[in-house]
């Protein structure tokens, strides 16, 4: 019997062992994974691609919300302090959080403003500020490959010992980037040159513009904080009145309100323009589909666009 006790005591002893090992195991497992918060779903994507299984990635937003009127919640302060890295577009994209990042910034947190790391003399002015810049970096595919290379350099920063596995997978995009933006070079050039003018419920496709060869024109300013008046909507009608243009197009984190507001009055004015489709804009597709991603997302904008106005 003493023999039997002591046996049982042994085996109980070996298995609590074994269970605070492999406890011990999967903590350490975790620790080496870097908790990323993204504040778009764009950032949410670039972060996966480069960080895979060693990051784990949320984002803050989620498909289809508007940036520039999104205000953090107690839940979102509580993830952003409890990150390794804290990633942001900035250039007042997320134009209501600013004083959470300068705050989680004094603290000695991780946090990275992929937009202000690039370099200024690329970046677009804004009619919203005067003296800064527009935000809607991702709309330049070119860009986007630089704010790539900025968020891999701070991922190797933090985590060294995985320097070359975020080398491969930042080249890796770069390359799928490259063939994406000669995707939309081509795509564009099915059209005229006096067919590439693109009107949005909002401003925020200059980049676009600028990269490819588009006259843009938003309805809303850069930030949808600006509301469209009536002047605007009857001045945008003349010009595509004037201009025969095919269509205008909304997007998925704008109200279609105003956009419909204007083909109304274009058509009062004996000509018809077509609402061409949505375009997402502030983030990418909803999750499981295509355009989750931000690949995705640019493949559909301008399948979309070249479509409507050929």
């Amino acid at each position: 019997m003493k023999k039997l006790i002591i046996g049982l005591v042994s085996l109980m002893l070996i298995v609590v062992m074994a269970g605070c090992s492999s406890n011990q195991k999967v903590k350490e497992e975790k620790d080496d994974t870097l908790n990323v918060v993204a504040t778009t779903t764009m950032l949410k994507d670039l972060a996966i691609r480069i960080g895979g299984d060693k990051v784990n990635v949320v984002d803050l937003m989620g498909a289809g919300i508007d940036p520039h009127l999104y205000k953090a919640s107690a839940g979102d302060v509580s993830k952003m302090q409890e990150a390794d890295l804290i990633v942001y577009n900035g250039l007042h994209l997320e134009g209501k959080m600013g004083e959470i990042f300068e705050n989680l910034q004094t603290r000695d947190k991780e946090v990275l403003a992929v937009g202000e790391a690039l370099d200024e003399t690329m970046l677009l002015s804004s009619s919203d500020f005067e003296g800064n810049q527009d935000p809607h970096i991702w709309f330049n595919v070119k860009l986007w490959m630089d704010v790539t290379r900025v968020l891999a350099d701070k991922l190797i920063a933090i985590d060294e010992g995985n320097q070359t596995y975020y080398e491969d997978a930042r080249d890796n995009y770069l390359k799928e980037l490259e063939n994406l933006d000669q995707y939309v070079t081509d795509r564009v050039n099915e059209l005229e040159e006096d067919q590439r003018i693109l009107i949005t419920a909002h401003d925020a496709f200059n980049y676009f513009g600028d990269a490819y060869g588009f006259e843009v024109r938003g309805l809303q300013g850069i930030s949808t904080s600006a509301e469209a008046g009536t002047q605007d909507v009857s001045q945008l009608a003349d010009y595509i009145t004037e201009k025969q243009i095919k269509a205008v197009f909304v997007e998925s984190s704008v109200p279609v309100k105003n956009v419909e507001a204007l083909k109304e009055a274009v058509a009062s004015r004996g000509f018809e323009v077509a609402i061409g489709g949505e375009l997402f804009s502030d983030s990418t597709g909803s999750a499981g589909t295509e355009e989750e991603t931000f690949i995705g997302t640019m493949t559909h904008n301008i399948n979309i666009i070249v479509d409507a106005l050929k």
